[in-house]
């Protein structure tokens, strides 16, 4: 179709609005695909939530597979979803997302600075389900030397605070655990010295370390692969409207560097903003009711997809919950802003752990995954307070592995700042700690004399805990005989409050396979893109495993950017 709107010498072919995760690499396909692109930010970094999270891309049946010597298949992946996923997800786009994925991650790695390599272990999350794996799924970004990026450096989104040391070190998980044995063991001993010397020599130079491992990483790899190929990338822009001619979606208006333009795209706009969760009347909708936060980047407004419903875009149905969830702990920084920390991995599944309700209460299985145990949140708050929960520890525990903000080994010095503010709360007996929480004291004693009892025969009747490959993965190895499961006895008790907190969006705007917007009517809109988290999750609102959103995240930014550019070619369609 032609447009009546012509357009101008220095206009791109593709507009990307938001520069996530999904959104980088969409605009890095599609300047492999040879299009002239231009990439949008509404704030002042690059990176959104990908540079928040640990940056661990879920794709089956990639080449790192093999590295560990994963046993998998396009037929076992195909049939793990479909048990996980089943009816909440769009089949097509599940079928086009494991075909895909693949190829996306060996394009990217073979014509850019994307590195990855598969955890050496990693079970998917549903580990007992059909087709399910131990390994070789999940992939991580390989870390990245920030100082390669020279001024542009300061464009990537530092981590959460609370995820760094020193004052602004990353540290991965193998990172963590040779700091952890410094005292113990040679190799952890220089592998520490070496993280803390690079650091300090690092804050002589720049506000905050260049090592960058997890999200930063892949962030850092994306926006260096940009850099190269000459990609403008705005940052601070926001989006006023999509301009729109005979029907189909050619450009954008929108306003830069105080200055408000129209800006063409021959080859259409991809909408890749990071999803609704910090759209109030959104979250009104789609979530449900009760106090949550959440830990994701502010970009994360819906203005972009307001734009699309405006348009004539519809959300997608049918999924089982609207975002993915995980318990979080919150505090007040002393700049005044708000931390929010993921109970991901490091403390509730531990030994010598267990989280309760307002009666004092097990409500869910303290080893799940954290989506799961989010959404057990609200439902057992329907027959029973449960938010805020209490994840509760004792003395060996909270040295052994930390509980939310407070780090391993934190000793009396270390804990004092989270007691005088009330994060962490503490009491010699478990009851002089549940009066102090404002819970049931003859319930909580009640059930930690239960678990106790669980710990030493290494069953969990109640809710399970420890029962599958994944719960047991995120346990302590040494304690037998459920790494799960510990006594909790040695005093004093400490407790954090949990909250229910939406890490990213599930639902999106529908699409088809291509990642093409869809309208009321299922058709597609013409030039018009949605991926990442501005698009319907393939998952449904289910979590099979790690970096179930940034795999179909970089795989449909592939499909987007290729079905873009093929519309520039002679006799397609639009």
């Amino acid at each position: 179709m032609t447009s009546t709107l012509a357009a101008q010498t220095d206009d791109p072919d593709l507009v990307v609005i938001g520069a996530g995760g999904a959104g980088m690499a969409c605009a890095l396909f599609g300047a492999l695909q040879g299009l002239r692109v231009l990439l949008l930010e509404s704030t002042e970094y690059v990176g959104g939530t990908t540079a928040f999270s640990a940056g661990t891309v879920w794709v089956p049946n990639s080449a790192h597979a093999a590295e560990v010597g994963a046993q998998d298949s396009p037929a076992q992946a195909a049939a793990y979803l479909n048990h996980v996923v089943g009816p909440h997800g769009h089949p097509a786009l599940r079928d086009a997302f494991l075909r895909h994925g693949p190829q996306a991650l060996a394009l990217l790695e073979a014509q850019s600075q994307v590195r990855l390599r598969a955890y050496a272990r990693h079970p998917d999350y549903e580990s007992d389900v059909e087709g399910a794996t131990l390994a070789g799924r999940a992939l991580e970004p390989l870390p990245f030397d920030g100082r390669q990026l020279g001024r542009h450096f300061a464009l990537v989104r530092p981590p959460i605070p609370e995820f760094t040391v020193l004052g602004g070190m990353m540290v991965d998980r193998t990172d963590i655990q040779h700091l952890l044995a410094m005292k113990r063991s040679l190799p952890s001993l220089r592998h520490g010295l070496g993280l803390i010397a690079r650091h300090a020599v690092d804050r002589l130079r720049h506000p905050r370390g260049t090592r960058l491992v997890m999200g930063n990483a892949l962030v850092g790899r994306l926006l260096a692969s940009l850099v190269e190929r000459g990609v403008p990338i705005w940052t601070q822009a926001r989006v006023e409207r999509f301009v729109i001619d005979g029907g189909v979606v050619i450009g954008v208006e929108v306003t830069h560097a105080g200055q408000t333009r129209r800006v063409l795209a021959r080859s259409g706009v991809v909408l890749a903003s990071g999803g609704f969760n910090r759209h109030p009347q959104l979250r009104a909708r789609l979530l449900p009711a009760g106090e949550t936060h959440t830990p994701g980047a502010p970009g994360h407004t819906g203005e972009a997809l307001s734009l699309a419903l405006a348009a004539g875009a519809r959300l997608g149905q049918g999924h089982l919950d609207s975002a993915f969830w995980a318990p979080v702990s919150v505090r007040q920084r002393a700049d005044g802003s708000r931390a929010v920390f993921p109970h991901f991995v490091l403390d509730r599944a531990k030994p010598g752990t267990v989280v309760v309700n307002q009666a004092g209460e097990r409500f869910v299985n303290e080893s799940t995954s954290y989506h799961r145990f989010g959404r057990a949140m609200f439902q057992s708050d329907l027959r029973s307070p449960s938010i805020p929960a209490y994840l509760i520890a004792d003395a060996r525990a909270l040295q052994a592995y930390g509980l939310g903000m407070v780090r391993p080994g934190a000793g009396s010095r270390g804990l004092q700042p989270f007691l005088n503010d009330g994060y962490l709360v503490t009491g010699r007996t478990l009851g002089e700690l549940a009066g102090r929480l404002g819970i049931d004291a003859a319930g909580l004693v009640r059930t930690v004399a239960r678990l106790n009892d669980h710990a030493r025969t290494g069953e969990d009747p109640d809710f399970g805990r420890g029962r599958t490959a994944y719960q047991r993965h995120l346990g302590d190895p040494v304690c037998a005989p459920n790494p799960n499961l510990g006594p909790i006895e040695t005093a004093p008790f400490y407790a954090v409050r949990l909250y229910p907190g939406d890490i990213g969006a599930a639902t999106g705007l529908q699409t088809d396979a291509d990642a093409r917007v869809l309208d009321g009517q299922g058709q597609p809109m013409p030039g018009l893109y949605a991926v990442g988290n501005d698009m319907q999750s393939v998952m449904g609102g289910t979590y099979p495993g790690p970096g179930i959103t940034l795999g179909p995240g970089l795989t449909f930014a592939y499909l987007a950017a290729r079905h873009a550019a093929a519309r520039l070619a002679p006799h397609t369609a639009p």
